[in-house]
């Protein structure tokens, strides 16, 4: 028995032993990972509060160009500092007093964005709540659809989207960009799969208590996908935020465009104000995202139905 009970121990001590030697690999690679994916974002933050001069004189061999307008090759070595010399606001100040172009585009970009978001989500789910009722071969055709429409990228829709935007006599105006955003598919997909999963019990005691389909659907399927919800409204702003094809084809007026198209039409010799352009530009995603980190997590792990 003492040996036994010896081994045993030992055992133990080796699976622990190897449970902490995992948790130590798999924290480090998960930081290594995560190290990398922060150092653009830090770079460009730290890298707003530069002058331009120090930014020249670490990265003007990247941006400089030929006669011709072809790239020049860099010879040198690029100094990736994330520390500036001296810190100034010159930057900023340029961008959010003294070219109101920036600030310009950026609100075309929340324009943009918070219509989309606010108005796919009352459509989704309107549409969802029909989905998850209601059945019918009609009904299976048609999500059916929409399915097929939310495989496909966004590229192979565009040029429907434009002949149809023009058929409508949209075309470089706001509501070409709306529209297709506010009837996208995706989140009619994802809520309809999530609404599907609340307990039919619930629904028929509901029913059974008097409520109609309005009641239904607002003091049961809205407060029960609320994690959901925000989960959806988290991806479709960062996805709309960041667009870019969209505005590129149905917007001929670079007056309507957001600031997504905007960056990249910042010249070489105003690096600084691009790097300060993107901090302000990354702002809203970041809030949102850590605002709803704990709503997209919920949305993406719950199952529906309720917690018990």
């Amino acid at each position: 028995m003492g040996r036994f009970g010896k081994y045993s121990g030992e055992k133990k001590g080796w699976k622990k032993f190897k449970k902490v030697v995992r948790t130590v690999v798999l924290t480090t690679i998960a930081t290594i990972f995560a190290v990398l994916f922060l150092l653009p974002t830090v770079l460009t933050i730290t890298n707003s509060f530069m002058s331009q001069s120090e930014i020249s004189a670490n990265y003007g061999k990247i941006f400089e160009t030929t006669d011709s307008g072809g790239k020049v090759f860099v010879s040198e070595t690029v100094n990736l500092k994330f520390v500036p010399d001296m810190v100034t606001f010159q930057q900023y100040i340029t961008v959010l007093l003294k070219s109101p172009e920036y600030l310009f585009k950026f609100w075309n970009s929340v324009i943009y964005t918070v219509v989309i978001v606010v108005f796919q989500l009352v459509v989704a789910m309107l549409a969802s709540y029909a989905f998850m009722r209601y059945k019918g071969r009609l009904k299976e055709i048609i999500f059916f659809l929409y399915i097929i429409v939310t495989l496909m990228p966004y590229q192979v829709t565009l040029v429907p989207n434009f002949l149809v935007a023009d058929w409508l006599g949209i075309i470089d105006t706001r509501w070409a960009i709306w529209m297709p955003g506010i009837f996208s598919p995706f989140a009619v997909y994802l809520l309809t799969k999530y609404m599907k999963r609340i307990p039919s019990s619930i629904i028929e005691a509901a029913r059974v208590d008097g409520a109609g389909e309005w009641q239904i659907f607002r003091h049961i399927c809205l407060p029960l996908c609320k994690g959901a919800l925000y989960s959806v409204a988290i991806l479709v702003f960062i996805d709309f935020w960041n667009m870019v094809e969209q505005p590129l084809i149905l917007l001929t007026n670079a007056d309507l465009h957001p600031l997504s198209i905007f960056l990249s039409k910042i010249n070489a010799g105003e690096i600084g104000l691009a790097f300060a352009v993107a901090t302000v530009y990354m702002i809203p995603s970041l809030l949102v995202f850590l605002y709803g980190e704990d709503y997209l997590v919920e949305g993406i792990t719950y199952q529906g139905g309720v917690k018990g």
